[in-house]
């Protein structure tokens, strides 16, 4: 998309956050994919957990490119995601992680972003398959939306900062949180913009205790229709749990 001197003067600036740990082998990949976008407006910051592999001498090789980075030992994903907020700048924020991937249509995603209020979202791919969109109010509660897939205002982390409590899905907290904010809607854009490494942390293991508290969540949030439906899902998952084995794609 060509846009004008005047038109940039009111495009949002946009903060991504990459958190790192050991990520020598896919950082650098990563963020070439950020350099090609031809939004002009990012700022990117890196939050990494005290590596030991040669993360830090990349970081140290793109700091010209980075707004800020820092490495120290943390307490894990949602800590440094936290940490990150802190230097944020602009309109919007994005996360992304060290060993996914941003396609062209992030740029075009951006350049389309109008509402102040909107908590924008996409499509990304998921081991060769396209994210669905867009999503219910159940669809949100139950499995809610790809964090890659997520450009928030920065409005958003004013008012919320991850819960570290949940150490895996703390970002289903937030999106179910800033479902019931009237302050914040959600918008679907029908464009995909990066792919998620379905090999991290967030696939490989269940939030147990995120798990467990849901229903209660669902219930506080999204009211009790949608905890009622959830609640009998969960029933008919123990009656034939072969039927509902976890699916990519969410």
């Amino acid at each position: 998309m060509t846009v004008s001197s005047a038109g940039k003067n009111t495009l949002p600036k946009v903060s991504i956050i990459i958190v790192t740990f050991n990520a020598a082998g896919c950082l650098q990949k990563c963020l070439n994919s950020i350099y090609k976008q031809t939004y002009p407006f990012l700022n990117i910051i890196v939050i990494d957990g005290a590596s030991t592999d040669g993360t830090i001498d990349l970081l140290k090789a793109n700091e010209d490119k980075l707004r800020y980075w820092q490495s120290e030992p943390d307490k894990g994903i949602y800590y440094a995601m936290n940490k990150g907020l802190e230097h944020i700048s602009g309109d919007r924020v994005y996360f992304l992680g060290a060993d996914d991937e941003l396609f062209d249509d992030f740029s075009e995603m951006l350049y389309q972003i109008s509402d102040p209020s909107a908590i924008y979202y996409g499509r990304v791919i998921i081991e060769g398959k396209k994210t669905p969109g867009p999503v219910s109010a159940y669809k949100h509660a139950k499995d809610t939306i790809c964090h890659q897939a997520i450009v928030y205002p920065t409005a958003v982390f004013k008012k919320y900062k991850y819960n570290t409590k949940y150490p895996i899905t703390a970002d289903h907290l937030l999106n179910i949180q800033c479902w019931r904010d009237k302050d914040f809607h959600f918008k679907f854009i029908d464009l995909t913009i990066a792919e998620f490494n379905y090999t991290g942390l967030s696939s490989m293991k269940i939030d147990t205790l995120f798990k467990k508290d849901q229903p209660a969540l669902i219930f506080k949030y999204h009211g009790p229709l949608i905890w009622f439906r959830y609640r009998f899902r969960l029933l008919k998952m123990r009656l034939n749990p072969a039927k509902y084995q976890p699916k990519s794609g969410v």
